[in-house]
Order: C-alpha cells, then sequence, then structure tokens
C-alpha cells in the first residue's frame, strides 16, 4: 500500500483569513504552498491566503509599475525596482508581498516605495504591516485612482502628491493607468511629459 500524494492546492480568486497562526505555522503553510500562486500576508497571528494573480490584477501591475518607470526615466531619477520581495519579520509579527516595490537613488534593505493594486476589499490592514516596517510612501491603486500614504512620523497621512516624486502628476498617471493599450498608454503617457 502506497503513501498518499499531498497534492498543492491551486487557489484562483480567492482569500482566506485564518486567525490565532503562530509564526511557525506560518513558515509551515509558506513551504506547502510554494510555487502555487498564493501570497501571504501576516499580521498579528492573523494570515490572508490569496492569490493575486488575476488577469485584472497583473495587467493593473504592469501598467502603473511601466507608467511610473517611465516618469523616472524621463526625469533621470534613480530607482531600482525591487519587484514583490517579501517583507517583514517575526519580530514584528508581519509578512506581505507588495506587488511593486521600488527604491530611490541606491539600493536599501527596505523599499522606499510601494505600490499596492487593490481588486477586492477586505483583508489585513496592509498600511499597519508597511508602518511597522517604516516604509516611506505607499501607493494604493483601486479601481483606476491613485491614493498616496506617506508616513508622517509614526501614521501615514493620506496626500495628494508624492514625496518622494512630488512633481509627478498622479491624477495624469491614473488616467493613462485607465487605457485599454498598456503600450499606447506609456507612449502617450511619456509623450506628455517630455512636453511639460
Amino acid at each position: 500500500m502506497s503513501s498518499p500524494v499531498l497534492e498543492k492546492p491551486t487557489l484562483k480568486n480567492s482569500c482566506v483569513l485564518l486567525y490565532n497562526v503562530s509564526w511557525e505555522q506560518l513558515e509551515q503553510l509558506d513551504v506547502i504552498l510554494e510555487g502555487t500562486g498564493a501570497h501571504l500576508t501576516y499580521l498579528d497571528g492573523i494570515l490572508e491566503i490569496s492569490s493575486s494573480f488575476t488577469d485584472e490584477h497583473q495587467e493593473a501591475k504592469s501598467t502603473a509599475s511601466r507608467l511610473l518607470e517611465a516618469y523616472l526615466r524621463e526625469k533621470q531619477i534613480r530607482f531600482y525596482a525591487r519587484g514583490s520581495a517579501t517583507l517583514g519579520k517575526r519580530g514584528n509579527r508581519t509578512r506581505r508581498e507588495p506587488d511593486e516595490s521600488y527604491n530611490f537613488g541606491t539600493k536599501k534593505s527596505i523599499p522606499d516605495l510601494i505600490i499596492e493594486i487593490t481588486v477586492t476589499s477586505g483583508g489585513i490592514n496592509k498600511l499597519e504591516i508597511y508602518k511597522r516596517l517604516r516604509i516611506p510612501e505607499v501607493w494604493f491603486w483601486e479601481d483606476g485612482l491613485v491614493s498616496v500614504y506617506c508616513l508622517q512620523g509614526e501614521e501615514y497621512q493620506k496626500v495628494t502628491k508624492s514625496s518622494l516624486v512630488p512633481d509627478l502628476d498622479l491624477e495624469l498617471l491614473a488616467h493613462y493607468s485607465r487605457m485599454a493599450d498598456q503600450y499606447d498608454a506609456v507612449n502617450e503617457f511619456t509623450q506628455v511629459i517630455r512636453e511639460k
């Protein structure tokens, strides 16, 4: 008689919240779910397991990133794209894989800017995680609109412009992020900022 085979679960458009999860259990689930496309977000014993790799999410993430990078290149602002590298640690009871993250000027161990694409609501408070990690700025893209939060002292404040790229017109960026064709959006956005 053979041993049962444990198959890795697959997640599609789902989000599950688990409570009273220890750090050790989080690490075990991380190993079990590796390669499934699951994203683990952890805060104070609450674990959110989600799959954010929907077409809508991926397209929004790619377009937003390319628009920001086009602006940074045009304005000759040195940046380093960090992707969605896992952030957090046992000591501050947090873990999160941002949708995109950047350093400005030089590479650092913690990003200067996090970009989150929101296609579903609810779940763990991501700003609380980033506050504990002392991330200077977080942008949320939701329904083609950009909300910017800057860490001021110990709390995030919603602001109308970025402190990292204060001359960037966020409404213009949001406008081009809503265009159906990513290639045309980036080209047109680049042309507009060259003319400003």
